[in-house]
C-alpha cells in the first residue's frame, strides 16, 4: 500500500438554504460566517466547517488532479447494493457513496471517507479530476451549526500495486474502518422469511428449528435461527412495525420459544423495525416531521424507547438482534432513489444542531450498548455509518424465494462487490439462500454451494417440508462448511459481468452457471418488496 496525499482542492461550492456560492479555495475559506478548513492527519485529510448562524447543507470540493485516461471505476453505494455494483469507465456524474476506486493496469487506487463521519459523503470523478461532496444538512435542510466547529470527514487515498482490485479494497477498506466488531465464530442457519414472508406461527419455527438441529447434528459452533418479521403483536399484511415487547397470537410466549431453541441446541435470533410504531403511549413529539408515521432519531425520549425494546428482546434470549429499515425510514427512499439528495427538501429533525449522518450514529450506539451480550445485525441501514456498531450488515437488498431472477440479480452482485468489506467493516451478509419449490432446485443448490463456501454468513430460508434425503445431505454439507472459518470468496470475472460466475474459494476455481431462461427480470423499480 502506498498512501497518498491529496492536493489542496482548486475550487469549493457551498450551499446552504439560500444560495450555492462557488469560491476559488484557501485554506481555511470563509464566506459570511461559514468557514471551512483542511487539515492533515498524516497522509489523510480532515474536513472541518464552522458556521454561526447560517444553515449549512452542502460542502463540495473541487481536485482538479487528473487521473488515467483509461480506467474502470467501482464506487459504493448509499445503504445497500441493488444488484448496481459494477466496475465501468468514467460516468462524470456518477454518485459514488462514501469511496470509489480505480483501476487501471497493473495499479489500484482508491478514495475514500473513514467510516462513521459527520457527513453523508460522496464522489464524482473524470479523468480530469474529481470530487467529494459532503451533505451536512439536517434532513431536508441545512444543519444549524450555531458556532459548533464540525469535523464532516476525513478523507483518505491510497495506491496499490495490484491489477484485480479486489486485494486493494480490503487492504482500503481496514484503512477506512479500523476498529470493527465481529462475530466470534461463524454464523449460519436459518431465517424464516423467503418462504413465510410473515405468516409463520412458534409451530412453524420450532418445525423448522428441530429440522436444522438434525442437520447439524455434531458440529461443535450452533447454528442461529433467525425469527424474521412475524412474531410481533400487531403485525399485519400492511404493517410490519411495532411495538416490539410482546409477541402475537402465533407467538404467545417470546421468552419461552428463545429457551425451547437453546435446549434444542440452536441459538435464538429476532427481527425488528424500531422506527415505525402505531403504539397509542408514542406522543406525537416523538414522530418524525417529515412523516409521522416513524419515529425521530434526534429526539432523546426515542433513543430510550428504542433502547427499551432491544433490551426486552435481549433479555427473552435472542442474541442476534437483526433491526432493519433505519435508512429508508429516517430518510423515505431506497437507497437507488437517493442519488445526490437522499431525502425530500424543506424538513428538519427535532434536533436541528446535529447532521442526518450524527443522528444516525448516535442510534446505532444505543442500539449496540442497549444489546448487550447479543449481536446486531444491520438491514436497510448506512453501514458506513454503522462499521464498528454492528457485528453484521446485510449488503444487498431482498433475494426472493419466489422469483430467481431477483436472487440473481441480488445476490451474486451483492455477494462478489462487497466480499472485499467482509471482516473489515463487519460481517457481510450477501442474504439468504432461499430453497423453496418456487425456486428451480438445481440453481437454489448452486447458490447454497456459493454462499456456504464464501467464509460468509449463510442463513438459509427454507420450509421443514422442503427437505427430503438428497436435499438433507446436501444442506448437511453446506452447513458442516459454513460453520468454520473458510477463505473469502473471490470473484475472478467481477470486471466482465454484475452477476461473476467464476469464483477462487479458497484453493478451488469453480465456474457456477447462474442462466435459466425460463425466469423473467425484475424491473428496476421492483426491488422494495419480493
Amino acid at each position: 500500500m502506498n498512501p497518498k496525499k491529496f492536493p489542496m482542492p482548486t475550487g469549493m461550492l457551498l450551499k446552504t438554504d439560500d444560495e450555492e456560492k462557488f469560491l476559488p479555495f484557501q485554506n481555511p475559506t470563509t464566506y459570511k460566517d461559514i468557514t471551512v478548513e483542511l487539515k492533515p492527519n498524516g497522509e489523510a485529510l480532515r474536513v472541518y466547517v464552522t458556521a454561526d448562524t447560517t444553515p449549512v447543507q452542502r460542502v463540495t470540493l473541487y481536485f482538479a488532479d487528473p487521473l488515467p485516461e483509461k480506467a474502470q471505476v467501482l464506487g459504493g453505494v448509499w445503504e445497500r447494493g441493488y444488484g448496481d455494483y459494477e466496475w465501468r469507465g468514467y460516468v462524470p456524474h456518477r454518485v459514488m457513496p462514501w469511496y470509489f476506486f480505480l483501476q487501471s493496469g497493473n495499479k489500484t487506487e482508491a478514495f475514500g471517507v473513514h467510516t462513521q463521519p459527520a457527513a453523508m459523503c460522496w464522489w464524482t470523478a473524470e479523468s480530469t479530476g474529481y470530487s467529494v461532496y459532503l451533505d451536512v444538512r439536517c434532513g431536508g435542510l441545512g444543519v444549524r451549526l450555531n458556532g459548533r466547529t464540525l469535523c464532516a470527514a476525513e478523507l483518505c487515498r491510497a495506491e496499490y500495486e495490484d491489477a484485480d482490485g479486489f486485494t486493494a479494497m480490503g487492504v482500503f477498506f481496514s484503512v477506512l474502518s479500523p476498529n470493527p466488531i465481529l462475530p466470534k465464530s461463524p454464523v449460519y442457519g436459518a431465517n424464516n422469511w423467503y418462504h413465510a414472508y410473515g405468516h409463520a406461527t412458534e409451530d412453524d419455527v420450532l418445525r423448522e428449528a428441530k429440522a436444522l438441529a438434525e442437520l447439524t447434528e455434531g458440529l461443535a459452533n450452533r447454528p442461529w435461527f433467525i425469527i424474521d418479521d412475524c412474531w410481533q403483536i400487531d403485525r399485519a399484511d400492511n404493517y410490519n412495525g411495532g411495538p416490539w415487547r410482546a409477541g402475537n397470537k402465533g407467538f404467545p410466549d417470546m421468552p419461552g420459544l428463545a429457551k425451547k431453541l437453546r435446549e434444542s441446541g440452536i441459538q435464538p435470533g429476532i427481527w425488528v423495525r424500531l422506527l415505525w410504531d402505531h403504539s397509542e403511549s408514542i406522543p406525537a413529539s416523538w414522530r418524525s416531521k417529515r412523516d409521522p408515521e416513524y419515529l425521530d432519531p434526534s429526539v432523546p425520549e426515542v433513543l430510550d424507547h428504542i433502547a427499551e425494546d432491544i433490551r426486552t428482546v435481549s433479555s427473552w434470549g435472542y442474541k442476534l438482534i437483526k433491526h432493519d429499515f433505519t435508512s429508508y425510514d429516517v430518510l423515505g427512499r431506497w437507497g437507488f432513489e437517493m442519488g445526490d439528495e437522499l431525502t425530500d427538501s424543506g424538513w428538519r429533525f427535532a434536533d436541528e444542531t446535529r447532521t442526518t449522518a450524527e443522528i444516525l450514529i448516535e442510534l446505532y450506539k444505543r442500539i449496540l450498548a442497549a444489546a448487550g451480550d447479543a449481536m446486531v445485525m444491520g438491514c436497510n441501514c448506512f453501514g458506513h455509518l454503522g462499521a464498528g456498531l454492528m457485528h453484521l450488515n446485510r449488503t444487498g437488498d431482498d433475494v426472493s424465494g419466489k422469483l430467481w431472477a431477483r436472487t440473481r440479480r441480488m445476490g451474486m452482485n451483492t455477494l462478489a462487490f462487497t466480499a472485499p468489506m467482509h471482516d473489515r467493516f463487519f460481517a457481510i451478509d450477501a442474504d439468504c439462500v432461499p430453497l423453496t419449490d418456487a425456486i428451480d432446485e438445481m440453481l437454489g443448490m448452486r447458490w447454497l454451494e456459493l454462499v456456504a463456501k464464501s467464509g460468509t454468513p449463510t442463513l438459509l430460508s427454507v420450509p421443514a417440508s422442503y427437505l427430503n434425503g438428497e436435499r438433507k445431505a446436501i444442506i448437511r454439507d453446506a452447513f458442516r462448511r459454513a460453520s468454520q472459518p473458510q477463505p473469502t470468496a473471490r470473484p475472478l470475472d467481477w470486471h466482465e459481468t454484475t452477476c461473476p460466475a467464476v469464483w477462487k474459494l479458497g484453493e478451488e476455481t469453480k465456474h457456477f452457471d447462474w442462466t435459466c431462461l425460463l425466469y423473467t427480470s425484475p424491473s428496476p423499480r421492483d426491488i422494495s418488496g419480493s
